[in-house]
């Protein structure tokens, strides 16, 4: 949690903004006025500068509601150096400095399942923290699901998406029926981007479920490099199709960078 909270105190957000309009105190904007709009809502100083009439719009202050899912299969306990953590936790950091962030900005945090639904506040950190530091499944490759999900809401999903992509087509889409929109983040090892292997080579999945052994592990990166590409494409255009954003992140490079484009990819940006 401390490492969290150091992270995101490095990712220099300025204030929060929902940018739109709403209830709240805080300005957003002037704009003309529209048929409807009472005379009371007219400013009429700002109007007075111009030959038309504006109303001053103030900035939405609702607290959202987030949904994390960290995927907590044994896929995610892979690293391909002793030196680099693994993706899980890479995963767990990025979940919880996101909800570092967004729970000092007022909005609501849980985790998908029944175990921490959206909550504001401090405390909220504190049992988050603990259940994704505890987290360990004994399938090979997760699945994420819609409970815990606030219609309306947003969420985060951060896995290596290796497995059958079907359930996660499946949650998208019950996701986005019901409003949900968020983030796939597609945390990968470095060598697991790069294959860097040749010669006599034993593969094995981290459950101990799959091995494959060869003689000329070079003569599988082409085929490995072109099955990979095509993963990414169907997250990307799974991502689309439920208006989704997707990203890859690599563990080998710095965690703010992948913390400020979820961040942003929650505002609705890119």
């Amino acid at each position: 949690m401390a490492e969290a909270e150091l992270l995101a105190a490095t990712v220099m957000l300025g204030e929060h903004g929902r940018r739109r309009a709403g209830q709240g105190d805080e300005f957003w904007q002037y704009r003309p006025v529209n048929a409807g709009d009472s005379a009371r809502s007219i400013d009429w100083r700002r109007s007075a500068r111009s030959d038309g009439h504006f109303v001053r719009e103030r900035e939405w202050q609702a607290a959202q509601s987030v949904t994390l899912w960290v995927d907590p299969s044994k896929s995610m306990a892979f690293s391909g150096d002793k030196a680099r953590g693994t993706k899980a936790d890479r995963a767990s950091l990025l979940a919880l400095a996101v909800a570092v962030l967004l729970l000092r900005a007022g909005e609501r945090v849980g985790l998908a399942g029944d175990a921490a639904p959206p909550r504001p506040g401090r405390a909220q950190l504190v049992k988050l923290a603990a259940i994704l530091s505890g987290a360990e499944d004994a399938a090979e490759y997760g699945a994420p699901s819609t409970t815990g999900m606030v219609a309306h809401g947003r969420a985060i999903f951060l896995s290596d998406f290796f497995g059958d992509l079907a359930p996660v087509e499946a949650t998208l889409t019950a996701a986005a029926d019901r409003g949900v929109r968020g983030a796939l983040v597609q945390v990968l090892d470095p060598a697991e981007e790069e294959f860097p292997f040749s010669g006599r080579t034993i593969f094995e999945s981290m459950g101990g479920a799959m091995r494959h052994e060869t003689q000329q592990a070079g003569d599988l990166r082409d085929r490995y490099l072109a099955r990979l590409a095509e993963r990414k494409d169907h997250l990307a255009q799974l991502a689309r199709a439920t208006g989704w954003h997707v990203t890859t992140h690599h563990t080998g490079q710095p965690a703010q960078s992948a913390l400020l484009w979820i961040y942003r990819a929650l505002q609705g940006g890119r």
